[in-house]
């Protein structure tokens, strides 16, 4: 009769552990987990495992699962929601690579437009600053108007450059424009 209360004693223990924590059923759905889990598969296809396990074990083994006629539908066209979940996913993936790519031909197109910009206004700045240059060589004589008409013509030179250097820009800008209407 000790023996027997003492069983009836650890049952009782263990009823009060499971009781005072209340996460019992938690903790043993963790132990299945681990034990469903493999290397490299989703989360999706772990849920899945799982209801699959859970579903066996309600039963009391793999030979003992009734075979329904919905669960036979259901595995004939598993294949083809798999085919159809692949497709979706492959589909998503070429539109986040076709959005990359529109985003750096975007992100390349303004950083031109903010080059072409820049080049406008050194230009005009350089040509600005000849014609003022060239005005007050007009007022000089002898070696100080011919050294302002010299820094003058410099200074055209270096706006005739920006200027060829800005139609290569605008070429680039066409280019990337039609590339970026090719993505669309």
């Amino acid at each position: 009769m000790g023996h027997a209360t003492a069983q009836d004693l650890l049952a009782n223990v263990k009823k009060l552990l499971i009781l005072s924590r209340g996460q019992a059923s938690v903790e043993r759905g963790f132990l299945v987990n681990k034990e469903v889990e493999t290397t490299n598969i989703m989360g999706d296809t772990v849920v899945a495992r799982r209801l699959v396990c859970d579903y066996v074990a309600l039963h009391g083994g793999v030979t003992k699962v009734p075979l329904t006629k919905e669960l036979l539908k259901s595995v004939e066209a598993a294949r083809t929601r798999y085919r159809d979940y692949l497709t979706e996913e492959r589909r998503k993936k070429e539109l986040e690579a076709k959005a990359r790519k529109r985003k750096a031909a975007e992100d390349d197109l303004e950083e031109l437009r903010k080059r072409k910009k820049t080049i406008l206004e050194v230009s005009q700045g350089l040509a600005r600053e000849a014609d003022k240059t060239a005005e007050e060589a007009e007022a000089k004589s002898g070696t100080k108007m011919a050294e302002l008409i010299s820094k003058s013509n410099i200074l055209r030179k270096g706006s005739k450059k920006k200027l060829a250097e800005l139609e290569i820009i605008e070429k680039e800008i066409e280019a990337k424009g039609a590339e970026l209407r090719k993505i669309e």
